[in-house]
């Protein structure tokens, strides 16, 4: 069994449990109302609850990346991140904290500037070109996301001939590059709902295994995205159960990392699948 780990601020963090990321937005406009924090007290209490529910990965984003997103300046985008490092910073200065943006810049400070540990790029490099060799010299975890275009533009782009085959092309190319630059802790997130149908997001679920080939972390983000409630009917607020549901599919499928809104139930998921699993990752028969 390939055990994976990643070097998160000079500590070998292993994989061998799957980690739950907590989605942390200082965004008026995320997609999920329920997620977006802007005032000091609602931050606080979003950190607090990330932590007490066992989340053990904060991941902060100050530009919302759903479809038909408003552009958002990079200064704007680094005031909001900061205002949150700042209390991150003086209230838990232990908390593991991804920062969610493409802009190499955005990253670069908040990395030098306010000590975030790793990089979350849904762009996988494609919307600035100095991410890679950024992420280089900072010698940060990288996560890097299929998709095509930009958040105003992904879903004009869902026309593949063979989706899973250019989604591990790309992933082939990108590694390449990183690794040449000599970058060392590279995690995989295929993008769901990213340039990508309904029907095309359960196709990519049903191929998860496929990543393994990789040898790398696998990052899922689903979290009441609209791949369940465009699916089931609802909303974003009605999608819990399937959240639940989905995440479970995808630990049972090689998912390492789990970025979520509802870090209970995920922490929940893991904990049943672990326990229900032996070493070799098979699912235990009760007979």
């Amino acid at each position: 069994m390939l055990h994976k780990t990643l070097n998160i601020k000079g500590t070998l963090t292993s994989l061998d449990t799957p980690l739950v990321m907590g989605i942390l937005n200082v965004t008026p406009d995320s997609f999920y109302a329920d997620s977006r924090k802007q005032t000091e007290a609602a931050i606080e209490e979003r950190i607090q609850t990330i932590l007490a529910e066992r989340g053990q990965i904060i991941d902060l984003g100050g530009y919302s990346s759903r479809p038909d997103a408003a552009e958002v300046s990079p200064e704007e985008e680094m005031k909001r991140l900061a205002f949150a490092l700042q209390i991150l910073n003086a209230h838990y200065p232990d908390a593991v904290v991804s920062v969610d943006t493409f802009r190499a810049d955005v990253a670069r400070r908040c990395v030098e500037e306010y000590g975030v540990a790793i990089i979350n790029d849904i762009s996988g490099g494609e919307l600035d070109a100095g991410m890679f060799e950024t992420v280089a010299r900072l010698h940060v975890p990288y996560i890097m996301m299929h998709m095509r275009g930009t958040p105003q533009t992904m879903q004009q782009h869902t026309d593949y001939a063979d989706m899973m085959e250019e989604i591990m092309l790309y992933f082939a190319r990108k590694v390449r590059q990183l690794r040449l630059l000599g970058v060392n802790d590279i995690i995989l997130d295929p993008g769901f709902g990213f340039s990508k149908t309904v029907d095309q997001n359960y196709t990519l679920m049903g191929h998860l295994r496929e990543f393994r080939e990789f040898g790398l972390p696998l990052l899922v983000g689903i979290s009441r995205k609209s791949m369940i409630y465009k699916y089931l009917g609802g909303t974003p607020a009605d999608s819990l159960n399937g959240t639940t549901v989905l995440n479970t599919f995808a630990l049972l499928n090689g998912a390492d990392i789990l970025r979520v809104h509802d870090v209970k139930a995920a922490v929940e998921a893991v904990r049943i699948v672990k326990k229900l699993t032996i070493d070799n990752g098979q699912l235990t028969i009760l007979k």
